[in-house]
């Protein structure tokens, strides 16, 4: 008797465990406010060639690339 109790009782907290994960996940979508849109303003063509711009990410890359 003692066995199936144990069992039983196993049982029972992992299902009570993953249930409560579940719900938890689910209230967390729910809340969780919708990430705000990054929107980057790109400068128009220049009207004689060239574009080239030394952007915030184009400084990121060169920092990366330092030895």
């Amino acid at each position: 008797m003692q066995e199936t109790t144990n069992k039983a009782s196993r049982r029972g907290f992992f299902l009570t465990a993953s249930a409560a994960s579940a719900a938890v996940a689910a209230v967390s979508l729910i809340k969780s406010p919708a990430p705000a849109a990054v929107v980057e303003v790109l400068k128009p063509a220049p009207a004689n060639g060239g574009g080239y711009v030394l952007s915030e990410h184009v400084k990121q890359y060169y920092k990366t690339t330092l030895v």
